[in-house]
């Protein structure tokens, strides 16, 4: 490919990604119906003793020091089957500034150094994690804040699902297909979710994510029956205009840690 090309191919790049940007900030500084920024981190980590120093930096240092910024709910999940160590954290933005500065803001904190020091300085073979993950999300027009669905209680559970489209037109319509009824039919299941969101960045492109929370299996499996059986969405799947919208669904089964907000 030619220089010329070249320049061009990044300056679209280059604009869409203003653009989406654009749309967040406007989204999310929106005023009373404003969209928040979600932020989705995947932290890679053992089982055993790192787990352990993950867990006791998270509960005893990270959340407190999230909320003190103005992040809250802070939520931090691990999976059910016990599988992996690794633990999901969701952290809501109220606007783009937020999220920009939101590590500055954590350095600035004295508090938060001298808590965390033990583990903000841990040594090269003693590391709290091997690495972050993280999905940034813009939250649906009809779901515009996260949300604590469920009463805290030990059988509680979270479903995360995430959506890829195989093109950018497919995951348009996916989107317009959950903002124009489908997460109504979740409301009349009786379905509380935590989050919907667009993703903006991240990994696995184009998607949408969303987390479901249940008080146990058998709230989840009834909410799910109740789902399938409601007639509009019967109406809904079968609507030869969303054909083909979803590519790929992954599907996690997810239990709150104990010092997890939501």
């Amino acid at each position: 490919m030619r220089r010329r090309e070249l320049m061009g191919t990044a300056c679209l790049g280059g604009a869409a990604a203003l653009a989406a940007m654009t749309e967040a900030t406007r989204a999310a500084e929106g005023g009373a119906a404003a969209r928040e920024l979600l932020e989705l981190r995947l932290y890679k980590c053992e089982k055993g003793a790192m787990r352990e120093r993950l867990d006791k930096f998270l509960g005893d240092v990270a959340i407190p020091a999230w909320n003190r910024i103005g992040m809250k709910p802070v939520g931090v999940f691990g999976f059910a089957d016990g599988s992996t160590a690794d633990l999901y954290v969701l952290l809501a933005h109220k606007t783009c500034e937020c999220f920009v500065t939101a590590q500055s803001r954590l350095w600035a904190d004295a508090e938060y150094q001298k808590a965390g020091a033990a583990f903000l300085e841990t040594p090269k073979d003693a590391p709290i994690y091997t690495r972050i993950e993280t999905s940034l999300m813009l939250a649906f027009e009809q779901a515009p804040k996260m949300e604590v669905p469920v009463e805290k209680k030990p059988d509680r559970l979270f479903q995360l699902r995430l959506y890829e489209s195989h093109c950018e037109e497919r995951a348009r319509l996916k989107l317009e297909m959950f903002n124009g009824s489908e997460l109504a039919i979740f409301r009349r299941a009786g379905m509380g979710w935590v989050f919907f969101g667009q993703n903006l960045a991240g990994s696995i492109m184009p998607n949408l994510s969303y987390m479901l929370g249940f008080a146990d299996e058998a709230a989840q499996k009834a909410g799910w029956d109740k789902f399938q059986k409601d007639p509009d969405w019967t109406k809904l799947k079968n609507d030869p205009k969303y054909k083909d919208t979803v590519s790929h669904i992954t599907n996690l089964i997810l239990k709150p840690t104990d010092y997890s907000q939501i």
